[in-house]
């Protein structure tokens, strides 16, 4: 058996048949999966629907997906051993990291990481129980999700199940902040067994994965910033001390950026220089572009994908004694280029997350999320005003979760707008129709 392509439930293949390759038909089940739609009313940094041109989780994980598939391209021509497919850990199917990409954020709930946090908090503090959106996904692909033949998610192949899992970790272990709920991780860790995965080392197309996901945050979401205005690309913004401050603040209070080992650099001076340097860089791309700011932020865009891009490649990891998916240059990793892309993506939030009107929405947020939970934590009250569908589900498999956790999952799982409608029925003072179909 070709344990990349196994499937946890469809041993025998029998109900998906037809001619096609394994792989294309993991991303028929996703792209045509109600989850996968639902993206494109689910917020990236603005809320969907507050324009045409901003981009959603849709928008998002496509254009990662497309990014990951040309580099994962570019690696194969690049690194011989990988023609060698010694471990399935250690391959790289373009097609497999489109689908790792395009699946990457099904587990985000509506109103972006707000709403993620405010799903944790409640469930913890009420049940004792995680909300985390990497772990969603696992939910929303092996639990939740329905296709023609199967109660038992989307079945993906093994190949494309962890190369979605770029935290290996099930997130009931102690102090785990992310990874993959208990349930679903009996499944990931019996595919980790028989691909004989090292412990906490995720697969090569789960790292690239991960890292093409951080190239389009680092330049996508600063193109928003400059259309919406958040982001003034002028020397008052770039070299004001609070943003310099607060862009280092940021850096600091990640945990996850210990590995690019900010203690040997001036942090200060590197953070300076790098706004800087992409100010003088939008100038002179702003002549060029023939004073456009529509093509200058395209161009600008374009230039900083390619240079995160080209600097792609895969190094030993003496660490671990696996490999690893990153930056480099001259055969080792290129640490300056890492912390470049950092200093982007807090860029982009201190400038746009950290805005006082984004903070209003996200309380806006906070408050109708928290007040849909109080509407349906009860069970008794809750199911008559949750749609039937769900209530069968959780009736014919609730052994398998209980009352709150249904809850959750029918919160996340809804849009922006969807969210904001539901609640308004509740809440706000309006006429409606009962025949407004959900």
């Amino acid at each position: 058996m070709n344990v990349r392509k196994m499937r946890l439930f469809d041993y025998e293949n029998i109900h998906s048949s037809e001619d096609r390759d394994e792989f294309e038909k993991d991303y028929a089940r996703l792209i045509q999966s109600p989850a996968f739609r639902r993206l494109q009313g689910k917020s990236q940094v603005f809320g969907a629907g507050s324009g045409d041109y901003y981009r959603t989780r849709l928008t998002h994980s496509l254009e990662v997906s497309q990014i990951a598939r040309e580099v994962a391209r570019k690696l194969c021509k690049n690194n011989p051993f990988l023609a060698k497919r010694e471990h399935p850990g250690l391959m790289m199917d373009p097609e497999v990291v489109e689908c790792a990409s395009l699946a990457h954020d099904l587990g985000h709930p509506p109103f972006g990481h707000k709403g993620e946090e405010v799903l944790n908090d409640i469930l913890m503090d009420e049940c004792g129980l995680k909300y985390e959106g990497n772990a969603q996904n696992f939910r929303i692909l092996m639990f939740l999700e329905k296709r023609a033949g199967s109660d038992s998610g989307l079945d993906l192949t093994a190949a494309v199940l962890l190369a979605i899992n770029k935290y290996p970790f099930s997130l009931e272990d102690p102090g785990r902040l992310k990874g993959v709920y208990g349930m679903e991780w009996e499944g990931i860790a019996s595919l980790r067994k028989a691909w004989g995965m090292p412990d906490g080392c995720a697969t090569l197309e789960a790292q690239l994965m991960d890292l093409c996901d951080d190239i389009a945050y680092s330049t996508h979401d600063i193109e928003d910033g400059i259309r919406a205005g958040k982001i003034q690309m002028n020397t008052s913004l770039f070299e004001d001390d609070r943003l310099i401050e607060s862009v280092m603040q940021e850096i600091i209070d990640d945990p996850g950026n210990a590995v690019m080992h900010w203690e040997q650099v001036d942090m200060k001076l590197m953070v300076k220089q790098a706004l800087l340097h992409y100010l003088q860089q939008w100038e002179t791309i702003y002549v060029e572009c023939g004073r456009e700011p529509s093509r200058t932020r395209r161009e600008m865009k374009a230039r900083w994908v390619r240079k995160f891009v080209s600097g792609v490649g895969i190094i030993d990891d003496p660490a671990t004694g696996w490999k690893r998916v990153t930056f480099i240059r001259d055969g080792v990793q290129d640490l300056e280029l890492l912390r470049t892309m950092e200093i982007l993506k807090k860029l982009a939030w201190v400038t746009l997350i950290k805005d006082f009107r984004v903070q209003r929405l996200h309380k806006r947020s906070e408050i109708m999320i928290r007040r849909l939970w109080d509407s349906f934590r009860t069970p008794e009250s809750g199911r008559l005003i949750i749609p039937p569908d769900w209530l069968e589900s959780y009736e014919r498999q609730r052994s398998k979760w209980p009352w709150e956790r249904m809850v959750a999952d029918y919160i996340a799982g809804m849009t922006d707008a969807y969210a904001e409608k539901v609640y308004t029925e509740f809440y706000a003072s309006r006429s409606g129709s009962i025949y407004e179909r959900d």
